[in-house]
């Protein structure tokens, strides 16, 4: 065996500890690959590409026989996976020549608002409303675990209330503080997000963080808990505050259209978009923020189905703490954290980013 091929999967994850990287990837017909500060690339550049026979070896190494059982079933499993230099994230598919692995790393370290960048004097008072919903939303990558995380432990330190967090899997591990906190794992403790969600509202909770909002019962049921007085937080993938709401009201058959407008209207409390973009330098990456605050102006647009009028209203609303995706870009750019060309690449509006980059 080749002295880049190892035994068990804990080894190349603490290579990946050590090397403050996001996923590892062990895939057959590649070699051990890693993601550092958002590039994908060979761990070792001499090292040969992995055997269906290794990457079996390795699915061996670290599966319990339920999760055996579920990816013969299934063809693929994903749970939260730990040993001594920290916590993952874990998905095992099968594919055509084997099997694949890909671990995200989890910064099992909670990270407070500030130190992520978030512009805090305007997000504290949305986790003081006792109900209403707070979106947090990006590409898979984009941080939106590790934002929710610092705001849930915002409230825990904040508030004294109970706390429930439905996820797929556990990421961040919150230990009680001034709140009693439940943690859910989909799957493990419970079958789906729509599921949990209707179990939560049992359990006399006063926030619900619900991981991901993908279907129309979950989004229904946190809406729902949104308006009889929980404070919702969840994730979707989109890129934008206004597209974002798109999402939401488009799940919603016809008929319901108008009435939901006016649910959401009422209950949004604000919405984080963001990407991550890999610093200049080099060296790590750099969070870009759209923020939109539910204002009167905002409301309107929702009840009205003008969602295509949101990004003038946030662009005029930064007394609020409202803030463009494009202007969080230009801010980066100015201050020397990010290169032109990803500067133009990550913008929503490439023409007007040209002429503000200067190019022709």
């Amino acid at each position: 065996m080749s002295e880049y091929i190892l035994p068990h999967v804990d080894g190349y994850l603490k290579i990946g500890q050590e090397f403050s990287c996001s996923d590892i990837h062990l895939a057959v017909n590649c070699p051990p690959t890693w993601r550092r500060f958002g590039q994908l690339q060979p761990i070792w550049t001499e090292a040969p590409k992995l055997q269906p026979a290794d990457t079996e070896m390795l699915v061996n190494s670290f599966l319990t026989d339920v999760e055996w059982a579920r990816l013969r079933e299934k063809g693929d499993v994903d749970f939260a996976y730990q040993n001594e230099y920290g916590r993952y994230r874990a998905s095992v598919v099968r594919q055509r020549l084997g099997y694949d692995i890909c671990f995200r790393i989890i910064n099992t370290t909670i990270r407070t608002m500030e130190e992520i960048g978030l512009p805090t004097e305007y997000i504290k008072p949305l986790t003081r409303y006792t109900n209403g919903l707070i979106l947090v939303t990006g590409a898979v990558g984009s941080g939106k675990s590790t934002t929710l995380a610092s705001i849930i432990d915002f409230i825990n330190t904040d508030r004294h209330d109970h706390i429930i967090t439905l996820e797929d899997p556990i990421e961040y591990i919150f230990p009680s503080k001034n709140c009693h906190v439940n943690q859910r794992e989909v799957h493990k403790h419970t079958e789906s997000f729509a599921r949990a969600l209707r179990g939560a509202l049992r359990e006399d909770p006063d926030v619900i963080m619900v991981g991901e909002m993908r279907d129309l019962e979950t989004i229904q049921l946190a809406l729902t808990a949104a308006e009889t007085g929980h404070l919702v937080l969840g994730t979707l993938h989109t890129g934008s505050a206004a597209r974002t709401i798109d999402r939401v009201l488009d799940v919603f058959p016809n008929e319901q259209r108008d009435q939901i407008r006016i649910m959401v209207s009422e209950s949004l409390r604000g919405i984080l978009s963001q990407q991550l973009i890999p610093k200049a330098s080099g060296d790590g990456r750099v969070m870009a923020l759209e923020m939109l605050v539910n204002t009167a102006a905002i409301a309107n647009c929702i009840r009205e189905g003008k969602t295509f009028m949101i990004p003038g209203i946030i662009q005029t609303g930064k007394a609020q703490g409202m803030r463009l995706m494009d202007d969080s870009l230009q801010q980066l750019y100015k201050s020397g954290l990010i290169t032109a060309q990803d500067c133009l690449n990550r913008a929503d509006n490439k023409t007007l980013m040209k002429q503000f980059l200067g190019i022709h």
